[in-house]
C-alpha cells in the first residue's frame, strides 16, 4: 500500500514511518511547513509552531534517509496564519480560550497537507501521523478510539476530523505505549529515541500571536468589587491562580473573562468548580448526532482521564453535559469531548459552564 506520513522530526512520527516501511508499505514522508521567518519572534521554547522549524524539518529529512524513503515539504505557512492563528487571536480577544492543536489537525493535518501531497502529485492509499490513537469500524461507520496508552491517548484533539479523513487515515501508533515506542527507536538507532515531546503550541509569547495593544482594566471579584488591574483581559486564563498580583485572605483564581467590561473575575477555589456546560459547533464522528440523552465520559482537557457524566440533546446542534464530580477550570471556548469507553463519541465548542 502506498502510504504518506506527516514527519515532525519527534520519536513519535519517527517510529511511525518506520513501522511501516517494515511491514512493507510504500512510505513517503512529508511536512508542513508553517513558520514564516520574520512575521513572529518566537522563543526558545521546543513547540509546534516557533523558529526552530528548519531542525525539526532537518531532523525528519534525516530519518527519511536513514529508513530510505522519499521527503518532501510543503510551504503552509498561508494556510497556518489564516485558519489557526488568526482564530487563536480572535477568540483570545472574545474572551474564549481557544485550542489550536484541535483546528490544526482537522484543518491542517489531515486536511491541507495531504490535498497538497495529491496536488503535487503524489499517489497515495492512506495518511498516517504518529498520533496514539486507533480507529475500527461497526455498523457501516467508522469510529475513533483511545490510544492504548491511556496516559498519552491524543483521539481528544482528533475529535473534528470527518468519517472521509478516517477512513483514509492509520495511526501505526495507536496500540503502542509511549515507552514501547522509545524502545523500537533506540533499537533502530534513531536520532530522536530521546528528543523530549513538543509541549507548547507556540515556543514564545501568546501575546505576540494575539497582537493586542494593553488595555488596561479591573480584576473584581463576584459582586464587582476592584481588587486590582490588568493591562489585557486576554492574557489570563480561566483557573489561573499565579500572576494575579493581588493579595486576598484566601487564594484567588480566574472565574471569567469579560470581554465586553474588559474585566477579569476572580473566586475561591470552589468558584472554579463547574458542574455543567453548553456546548455547540459538535463534530460527532463516531456515531450520528445524538436525539436522546446519552451517559458519557467527559474530558474539558487533553491531560487527564474522561470522567463519568450525562449528555442532553438541546437542539439545534447545542447540547447540555453533566458531570456530578466536578471539573476545575472549564473555559469557553475550549472543547469538551465525549467517550464511550474508549470510542470517542464527538465533541464540541466550550460555550459556557456552571
Amino acid at each position: 500500500m502506498k502510504v504518506i506520513i506527516g514527519l515532525s522530526g519527534g520519536v513519535d512520527s519517527s517510529v511511525a514511518a518506520l513501522l511501516l516501511k517494515n511491514e512493507g508499505h510504500e512510505v513517503t514522508g512529508v511536512t508542513m511547513k508553517i513558520w514564516r521567518p520574520g512575521k513572529y519572534a518566537g522563543g526558545g521554547r521546543d513547540a509546534c509552531f516557533g523558529s526552530s522549524e528548519d531542525e525539526d524539518v532537518a531532523a525528519a529529512e534525516a530519518l527519511c534517509d536513514r529508513i530510505k524513503i522519499p521527503y518532501r515539504t510543503f510551504d503552509c505557512a498561508e494556510q497556518y496564519d489564516d485558519l489557526v492563528v488568526s482564530h487563536f487571536r480572535d477568540e483570545y480577544i472574545s474572551g474564549r480560550t481557544p485550542n489550536p492543536c484541535v483546528r490544526c489537525n482537522a484543518m491542517m493535518k489531515f486536511g491541507i497537507l495531504p490535498a497538497m501531497a495529491t496536488a503535487a502529485g503524489i499517489d497515495f492509499d492512506r495518511f498516517a501521523t504518529g498520533h496514539y490513537a486507533r480507529t475500527d469500524a461497526q455498523d457501516g461507520r467508522f469510529r475513533l478510539l483511545r490510544g492504548v496508552d491511556s496516559f498519552k491517548d491524543q483521539s481528544y484533539f482528533l475529535y473534528r476530523l470527518s468519517q472521509e479523513q478516517l477512513a483514509r487515515h492509520l495511526f501505526p501508533l495507536g496500540a503502542l505505549t509511549k515507552e514501547e515506542v522509545r524502545c523500537i527507536a533506540r533499537q533502530n538507532n534513531l536520532d530522536a529515541a530521546e528528543k523530549p515531546d513538543s509541549q507548547d503550541f507556540y515556543s514564545g509569547d501568546r501575546d505576540e500571536l494575539i497582537g493586542e495593544p494593553d488595555r488596561p482594566g479591573n480584576i473584581v471579584d463576584e459582586f464587582g468589587k476592584v481588587l486590582g488591574q490588568h493591562t489585557g483581559f486576554w492574557k489570563y486564563t480561566i483557573g489561573q491562580r499565579k500572576g494575579l498580583g493581588i493579595s486576598n485572605p484566601l487564594p484567588l483564581y480566574v472565574v471569567e473573562l469579560n470581554a465586553c467590561l474588559n474585566q477579569v473575575v476572580v473566586g475561591t477555589v470552589e468558584k472554579t468548580i463547574g458542574h455543567s456546560l453548553i456546548a455547540d459547533s459538535c463534530n460527532w464522528i463516531s456515531i450520528p448526532p445524538p436525539e436522546a440523552d446519552l451517559e458519557i465520559q467527559i474530558k474539558v482537557r487533553s491531560a487527564g482521564q474522561p470522567i463519568q457524566g450525562a449528555l442532553r440533546p438541546l437542539g439545534e446542534g447545542r447540547y447540555e453535559a453533566r458531570f456530578d464530580s466536578g471539573i476545575a477550570g472549564v473555559a469557553p471556548g475550549q472543547s469538551a469531548v465525549f467517550f464511550q469507553g474508549d470510542v470517542l463519541l464527538g465533541g464540541g465548542i466550550i460555550r459556557s459552564a456552571k
